[in-house]
C-alpha cells in the first residue's frame, strides 16, 4: 500500500511539473514576437517582458490574464473589465505590454538609457530596486525563469565593448578596403548615423536595402 501511494505521489509530481512547464512553453511560443516587438521599439529586453509575464500570470493562466488581458499585475481603472477587479483590462495583450513599458519608464528610465535590450539580470534588480515587487526574492525569480527557459536567446543586445564597429576586408588582388558595419542603439536615427560616419541617409539606405528610415535595437547596417 505504501509503495502504490509513493507511486502515485510521485506520478503527480511528475505530471504538475510537465504541465507547469508545458504552460511556459506555450506562453512564450504564443508571445515572443510581441515581447521581440516590445524590445526593438522601447528597448526592454525580451527575455523580461517574457520572464515577467510569466511569473506574475503563471504563464498567462492567470485569472486576470485570462479575463483582463493583464500579464504584469498592473493595478488602475481604465481599460475594458469582463470581471471586477482592481486590476487593469486591456484590449489586447500587446495594449497590456505597451502600459507596462510606459510604467518601466516611469519608475526606472535609466535601464532604457544604460542598458537597452541588453543585460537581463539588470533589468531585473534594476526593476525590483523601483518598487515593482515587495518580494527580495523577486529578481531572482525572474532570472530563474529567464535561465530555465532560455529567454535570453530572445534579446539582442551586445554589450558596447564587444560590438562589431569596424571590419577590414581584403579583396582578391590584396587590396585593402575597408568596410564598417554599426549596430543600431536605444534613440538612434538614419539621420545622426549618417553624420557620425560621414555619410547620408540616401546611401544606408541604398547599402542596406531598407525602405524606410525606421531602426531596431540591435540591428546591424552596412556603411
Amino acid at each position: 500500500m505504501l509503495k502504490n501511494l509513493l507511486k502515485i505521489s510521485l506520478i503527480l509530481l511528475i505530471t504538475g511539473t510537465a504541465s507547469a512547464q508545458s504552460a511556459a512553453d506555450k506562453y512564450v511560443a504564443s508571445y515572443k514576437e510581441a515581447a521581440i516587438r516590445t524590445m526593438n521599439q522601447h528597448g526592454v529586453p525580451a527575455s523580461i517582458v517574457l520572464g515577467i509575464a510569466i511569473h506574475e500570470s503563471a504563464s498567462g493562466t492567470s485569472r486576470i490574464a485570462k479575463y483582463l488581458n493583464n500579464h504584469f499585475g498592473l493595478k488602475g481603472k481604465s481599460g475594458p473589465k469582463p470581471i471586477p477587479s482592481a486590476y487593469k483590462g486591456y484590449e489586447s495583450v500587446d495594449d497590456c505590454y505597451a502600459d507596462f513599458v510606459a510604467f518601466l519608464k516611469k519608475r526606472v528610465n535609466s535601464l532604457f538609457i544604460h542598458h537597452p535590450a541588453g543585460d537581463y539580470k539588470k533589468w531585473a534588480t534594476g526593476i525590483q530596486r523601483g518598487g515593482y515587487a515587495a518580494s527580495k526574492t523577486w529578481a531572482s525569480q525572474v532570472m530563474g525563469i529567464i535561465k530555465k527557459y532560455k529567454l535570453y536567446e530572445y534579446d539582442n543586445g551586445i554589450p558596447e565593448s564587444i560590438r562589431p564597429v569596424e571590419t577590414i576586408k581584403v579583396t582578391s588582388n590584396e587590396t585593402t578596403k575597408q568596410s564598417t558595419t554599426y549596430r543600431v542603439k536605444y534613440g538612434d536615427t538614419l539621420v545622426e548615423i549618417a553624420e557620425k560616419f560621414n555619410t547620408t541617409v540616401k546611401n544606408i539606405l541604398l547599402k542596406n536595402s531598407l525602405k524606410t528610415s525606421n531602426l531596431s535595437i540591435g540591428q546591424e547596417l552596412q556603411l
